[in-house]
């Protein structure tokens, strides 16, 4: 029999990464984009004007647990339909990932790989006002439950639509304790 651990371990199949968005600025409009590089100090460059630190530079978010936000792609249609809407998309719910084919929560307290990029889940990550001004009243409840994950930046690298999204597995946690 399996243990609690194993079991949330134990994931039916890979997700893949269907979307990245990226703002400019605190509230600039979220764009898509097919590919962003994620960096360990400061999340996804180009999210809110980061940028990489310079060598021998400090980086303010390095230690962040939001320092990049998923989203669960099975879930927009639920938000639309509690906010009364025909549809939903990723830039509306203001996150910077969308994955689809796995249960996100599952990832939320354990390190997982988007590509070649090692995340660490850190938390729920619940909505904000903008909900009301983005799906309109009752926005921020019909999101409730439904807004994914946060996490940190383990090990950087680029990210692409269509990326495989995996749980870290007992074997890469037993290599790195060596």
């Amino acid at each position: 029999m399996l243990t609690l651990h194993q079991l949330r371990r134990c994931l039916p199949r890979p997700g893949r990464l269907e979307w990245i968005g990226l703002r400019s600025a605190r509230r600039a409009p979220v764009l898509s984009v097919p590919e962003a590089e994620i960096h360990p100090l400061v999340g996804l460059l180009g999210d809110h004007g980061k940028v990489a630190p310079k060598a021998g530079e400090a980086a303010w978010a390095g230690q962040g647990k939001r320092q990049v936000t998923l989203l669960q792609a099975e879930h927009l249609p639920v938000v639309a339909a509690l906010a009364g809407l025909d549809s939903v998309t990723p830039d509306l719910l203001r996150r910077n990932l969308l994955v689809g084919g796995l249960p996100l929560l599952a990832l939320k307290d354990q390190r997982f790989w988007v590509g070649s990029v090692l995340l660490e889940g850190t938390g729920e990550c619940h909505p904000c006002s903008r909900m009301e001004e983005n799906l309109g009243p009752g926005g921020y409840n019909a999101v409730r439950g439904h807004g994914g994950i946060t996490a940190r930046v383990i090990a950087g690298g680029v990210v692409r639509v269509g990326d495989v999204v995996r749980p870290w597995t007992e074997e890469e946690e037993e290599a790195a304790a060596c």
